[in-house]
């Protein structure tokens, strides 16, 4: 396998140019396997060194977001690295337990902050969470700012975190310098409309739309018995589809017209050359959820986005194969690549802050 040759100094760091990455497992197959097998079963290293803290930041409509941090008692500059979660996720996800186990290893520490709804409890406030929702990542992200005002931040998005964390750097521009220092985001559904027609057809309406619909359809009925008025819940409790979901309840709960102005609205692929930060990139071109169809050309992409397209990998899967029996494969390996990255790119800003 061969690395890509480093960056000039100045330059975005390029995407690793290994040509056999990720080394599926065995029992890995297509895309299907590389999603489901490493959700399942694939490693996550020996686990976190310690448990996470659990802290409750009061918002400023005064609801609550839960945050679990994994804190590097290091110097106070040391890396931070923020990662907000995918639909229906939490710290407990298995892509955020692998991150933890790598980032632990460096001496960086880690903060999760769940969407809201998704800590374990029930929100206060008539609010949700959705794929473009950038007003609550610059809030999470200056909460961190304001724990760490030294730390070396650097934020990452998985699946609808990747493509909000997106959207937020495509808003701030320039500003998102004063924040973080680097982003990633992994398996973004960059285009919303592409990725939801694909979770609502044939195999994938079967497994991944009755998946998320389970607990997503629940939530919005509890939601309609605290809030009533807000929603139509009998509506939103009975959608069939992802689409019906998100027309019943996640659109008119955030003030979208309906289900096409939202996933419009909230998709990020169009607006790529807006951000001004080191930013990676990564989908696999196999994602049963992100069709291949719908990924970004180099050309929209921008100075400062590195697009990374493997062939394989799946949806948030990634998972690299330790030997030729391996059937399970190493989850790990995803974040060893993209915090080296991360950390290539940091030193870009440092350079451009500096005007060099």
């Amino acid at each position: 396998m061969r690395r890509a040759e480093p960056a000039a100094p100045g330059a975005v760091p390029p995407v690793p140019a290994e040509e056999d990455w990720p080394a599926a497992p065995w029992l890995h197959w297509g895309g299907h396997g590389q999603t489901i097998a490493a959700a399942l079963w694939g490693l996550r290293g020996r686990g976190a060194k310690t448990q996470p803290q659990r802290q409750r930041w009061t918002t400023p409509d005064g609801d609550f977001v839960d945050a679990d941090l994994w804190v590097n008692a290091g110097a106070p500059e040391d890396p931070v690295v923020v990662l907000f979660h995918g639909l229906e996720g939490s710290s407990r996800s298995h892509y955020a337990q692998a991150l933890v186990t790598v980032a632990q290893r460096r001496g960086w520490t880690v903060v999760v902050p769940h969407f809201r709804g998704c800590s374990g409890e029930p929100n206060r406030a008539p609010r949700a969470y959705h794929s473009g929702d950038h007003d609550e990542i610059d809030w999470m992200l200056r909460q961190v700012r304001r724990l760490w005002p030294h730390g070396r931040l650097r934020a990452v998005g998985v699946s609808l975190g990747g493509n909000a964390l997106l959207r937020w750097l495509q808003e701030q521009g320039h500003r998102a310098r004063a924040v973080i220092e680097a982003a990633a985001a992994i398996s973004a559904p960059l285009d919303l409309q592409a990725a939801g027609a694909a979770i609502d057809r044939g195999f994938n309406r079967w497994l991944y739309a009755r998946y998320f619909l389970r607990t997503m359809r629940a939530k919005a009925a509890a939601f309609a018995q605290r809030h009533p008025g807000w929603i139509d819940g009998r509506r939103a409790a009975r959608a069939p589809t992802l689409r019906a979901f998100d027309d019943a309840f996640t659109a008119p709960l955030h003030g979208f017209a309906g289900v096409d102005d939202y996933w419009r609205r909230a998709s990020s692929r169009a607006h790529l050359a807006r951000i001004e930060l080191p930013t990676l990139v990564l989908n696999a071109r196999n994602d049963p959820l992100v069709p291949a169809r719908s990924l970004p050309q180099p050309h929209e992409a921008g100075r400062w986005v590195r697009l990374w397209q493997p062939t394989r990998g799946g949806h948030v899967g990634f998972a690299q194969r330790r030997s030729r029996w391996d059937g399970r494969g190493d989850l790990t390996d995803l974040w060893t690549r993209v915090l080296d990255w991360l950390d290539a790119a940091a030193k870009v800003s440092e350079l451009h802050s500096r005007g060099a």
